[in-house]
């Protein structure tokens, strides 16, 4: 499927475990919505390959994924377009440990920090954690300027 925004063409992709729905668990205390972004590689294989680390860690449990979005870059355009999806994970992990956890899996798969919207292999960003408010030195949720991103709106509603 694609959309058409100002001159920009958005499409959607599928792959194996994009999107999927599964039974939630109840031993898990928090639920988080995570924006997953990146533009380097095969970006759509290495979702697939995220997904199978989160089904074999103890410390999360995917319940659902959106579709994925293809859709232009923002803040430095001169760069290959973004593929971008969310997630829903439940996990007993508080916010700081969870965000812990995803720039441990961003460095796993590749993640280099050069400089601000620079290209990446992978980009995971906690969008919601249960129905919390705060800001902090290193996480503020829910994560800022959501509502503005079409690359968080869209898949958002997918789910």
């Amino acid at each position: 499927m694609e959309i058409n925004n100002d001159k920009q063409v958005l499409r959607w992709h599928k792959t194996k475990f994009f999107p999927i729905s599964k039974i939630q668990k109840d031993e898990f205390k928090h639920t988080a919505f995570i924006g997953i972004g990146g533009n380097v590689g095969d970006t759509k294989k290495r979702f697939d390959r995220l997904y199978r680390y989160f089904l074999n860690s103890s410390l999360v449990h995917v319940s659902k994924t959106s579709p994925i979005l293809q859709n232009p870059p923002f803040g430095y355009s001169k760069q290959d377009d973004f593929f971008n999806a969310m997630m829903i994970v439940q996990t007993s992990l508080n916010s700081q440990k969870l965000l812990k956890f995803l720039l441990h899996a961003e460095k796993i798969f590749g993640r280099k920090r050069s400089f601000k919207n620079a290209p990446r292999t992978l980009d995971l960003d906690i969008i919601f954690f249960d129905t919390a408010k705060f800001m902090q030195k290193n996480i503020i949720i829910p994560h800022p300027k959501w509502q503005e991103r079409l690359s968080v709106l869209l898949p958002l509603l997918m789910l």
